[in-house]
């Protein structure tokens, strides 16, 4: 099957609440030492309305909302031969504790190379609060296909 019949797929719309929580855990996570990530007074004091969380959060939301393994698989596509090649992020505001984000996901894009041994899915994501558009993501999913190298 090739994932070329995949290209057009969307994910139905989904809402998440962007938790305290979730940030500082998350923050914690990845490494981040600056109190704006964990302290709400810190946060202020620097001009966020909440704590901020940290550029690759939202990934983390879309991989949540958007199951992409799960799709593939369901479509044929044999996921241990899936990886994950090139991601990327384009901010239009920054996200906040306490934000209510609507995600919309679709496959935009398939290519090949090397006669067919490996596709390539483009995927777009949309993160909106009110309307207002948040942060725009692209990943690349590979797909390795015919015998192991």
């Amino acid at each position: 099957m090739s994932a070329e019949t995949l290209k057009g797929y969307q994910w139905p719309e989904s809402s998440v609440d962007v938790e305290r929580g979730r940030v500082a855990m998350f923050a914690k996570a990845i490494g981040e030492t600056d109190p704006v990530y964990f302290d709400v007074e810190a946060a202020r004091a620097a001009g966020h309305p909440d704590l901020l969380a940290p550029p690759t959060f939202v990934f983390g939301l879309d991989l949540e909302h958007s199951d992409t393994l799960g799709v593939l698989e369901a479509n044929g596509v044999d996921v241990s031969s899936v990886l994950h090649g090139e991601q990327r992020f384009t901010y239009h505001r920054p996200v906040h504790a306490g934000d209510t984000l609507s995600l919309q996901a679709e496959f935009t894009d398939y290519f090949s190379k090397k006669n067919g041994a490996l596709e390539f899915l483009v995927r777009r994501s949309q993160l909106t609060a009110g309307g207002e558009l948040v942060a725009e993501m692209e990943s690349v999913s590979v797909i390795r296909n015919g015998a192991p190298s």
